[in-house]
C-alpha cells in the first residue's frame, strides 16, 4: 500500500490549486483524476482564454460574501480575504502569462487558457505533486491513521493507497459530458456529512410551448436589459434563443429564480420609452410605431414586439394607453420561465456539502478529521465573470496550505 500525505480527488482548478500549495509545504501528495486530461473545465471556459477571476470578487464580502451564494453566506469570508484576486493575478505574471480585463471587472487570459493548466502542471511537478490521470478512486474508508482507497487505471490496473487526509475535489453536477458527477455528495454522504439541494446554476431559462410559439422569430437577437427577480437584479445583455432565454444576465439571475416565479425584463435600461414614442407621434404621426421602437431596440425585437400587441400602425393612430402598453413591454417585460436547461448547460452547480459541516480555515470537515471538500462540490457558488474560479483557488489555497497539511 502506497502512502501520501494528502490525496486530492480531481485535477480541477481548487483540486490542482491545494496539491501545489500542500506540496510546497513539504507534504507527500497525490492527485487523483478520472478523465485524461487535467483542467478541462479551465481550458473551456471564458471561450477558451479563462475567466480566472474577478477584480470585484473580494468586494462586499464583509457585508456577506457579495458575489457568492450559500445558505451561509458568511463561510467563504476567511478563505477569500487570505486569497484575493491580485494574488491569483501576481501568480500568472510571474509565469509570463499576459491577460487582459473585459466588462465588470472579467480577467481572461491574452492566450489560450491552457497556459493556466500548464502553469499548475510545472507547479505540480515542482512541488513533487504525483498525478494519475484516467484514474478513478473508490472504495475509500477511513482507519487509524486517516483513510484508504482504491485507485483504479484500466491500463495499469488497481493501487491500494492510504493517506493521512483525503481532500474531494470533484466540483458538482455541470456539465456531465466533461465528466461531472455527484461523486462529491456519494463521498460526503457516505461519511456523514450533511448536502443542501443541488441545483442548476448560471444556466439558460426556458419557455412553455405557447411563450416560445411568440418568441421564436427572435432566436439570435440580443438586447442590453436589466433583468429582475425580486430584490435581485442584473444589467447584462439578454439573449432570445429556440428554448427562451440565455445571455449573462439571464445566467445571473437563474442562480436566484425558482419554478413558479416570474423574471422581468426591462430592455431599455434608462429609457422612457412612453416619451420616446410620444415625441415620435408628435414629430411624425405617420411614422410606423416598429420604426420608432426600433431606434430604441433591435428591429426584429421591435416589429415582434408590436405585432403581438396589434400595434404595427402609424404612431398618430395610437393613443396613450396603446403607448403605455409598448413601453410596458419593453421596460417592464414580465414573463415566467417553465424551467431551466438543467445541468447539461449549466456553468457551475448551486448548493452542495454542507459549510456548517466544515472548517472555513482548512476546508475540513468538523466530525470526520483529515477529509475536505473544496470548490465547486461545497455550497458556496459564485455569480458569473470569475467569482468561482476566485472561489475555487482560495479554497484550495485554503485547504493545501492549512492546518490540515501540517
Amino acid at each position: 500500500m502506497t502512502r501520501y500525505d494528502m490525496v486530492v480527488i480531481g485535477a480541477g482548478a481548487a483540486g490542482m490549486m491545494c496539491a501545489v500549495e500542500a506540496g510546497r509545504r513539504g507534504r507527500r501528495v497525490l492527485v487523483i483524476e478520472h478523465g485524461a486530461k487535467p483542467g478541462e473545465k479551465i481550458r473551456i471556459s471564458g471561450g477558451g482564454r479563462c475567466n480566472f477571476t474577478n477584480l470585484h470578487a473580494n468586494e462586499g464580502i464583509t457585508q456577506g460574501a457579495g458575489g457568492y451564494l450559500s445558505q451561509n453566506p458568511r463561510f467563504c469570508v476567511s478563505a477569500l480575504k487570505r486569497y484575493r484576486p491580485e494574488d491569483f493575478i501576481a501568480r500568472i505574471e510571474a509565469h509570463g502569462i499576459a491577460w487582459h480585463e473585459k466588462t465588470l471587472g472579467q480577467l481572461f487570459c491574452d492566450g489560450p487558457a491552457s497556459q493556466i493548466v500548464d502553469m499548475f502542471l510545472g507547479e505540480m511537478r515542482e512541488a513533487g505533486v504525483d498525478l494519475r490521470l484516467s484514474t478513478t478512486a473508490r472504495d475509500i474508508e477511513r482507519d487509524a491513521d486517516g483513510f484508504r482507497l482504491v485507485a483504479g487505471h484500466a491500463g495499469s490496473g488497481d493501487t491500494a493507497i492510504s493517506c493521512a487526509a483525503l481532500v474531494v475535489a470533484t466540483g458538482g453536477k455541470s456539465i456531465p459530458k466533461m465528466g461531472a458527477s455527484a461523486f462529491a455528495y456519494e463521498v460526503a454522504r457516505k461519511f456523514g456529512v450533511p448536502v443542501t439541494e443541488t441545483r442548476p446554476a448560471l444556466v439558460p431559462l426556458t419557455f412553455e410551448p405557447h411563450l416560445l410559439e411568440e418568441t421564436k422569430a427572435l432566436s439570435g437577437v440580443s438586447v442590453a436589459a436589466r433583468v429582475s427577480c425580486g430584490k435581485r437584479h442584473f444589467d447584462e445583455a439578454v439573449l432570445f434563443t429556440h428554448r427562451g432565454l440565455s445571455g449573462p444576465a439571464i445566467l445571473q439571475i437563474s442562480s436566484y429564480w425558482r419554478e413558479g416565479e416570474a423574471i422581468t425584463l426591462d430592455m431599455a435600461p434608462g429609457v422612457d420609452v412612453f416619451e420616446r414614442l410620444r415625441a415620435a407621434r408628435s414629430q411624425s404621426g405617420k411614422q410606423a410605431a416598429q420604426t420608432a421602437l426600433g431606434e430604441i431596440l433591435p428591429k426584429r425585437l421591435a416589429q415582434a414586439i408590436v405585432t403581438r400587441l396589434g400595434a404595427d400602425v402609424p404612431l398618430g393612430s395610437l393613443p396613450d394607453k396603446r403607448l403605455r402598453d409598448i413601453a410596458a413591454a419593453v421596460n417592464a417585460w414580465t414573463v415566467k420561465p417553465v424551467g431551466t436547461e438543467g445541468f447539461r448547460t449549466a456553468e457551475v452547480t448551486l448548493g452542495g456539502v454542507d459549510t456548517t459541516a466544515l472548517d472555513g480555515k482548512t476546508m475540513e470537515v468538523k466530525s470526520v478529521p483529515g477529509l475536505h471538500f473544496i470548490g465547486e462540490a461545497v455550497d458556496v457558488t459564485g455569480w458569473l465573470g470569475g467569482y468561482n474560479f476566485q472561489w475555487a483557488w482560495a479554497s484550495g489555497v485554503a485547504c493545501g496550505a492549512g492546518d490540515a497539511t501540517n
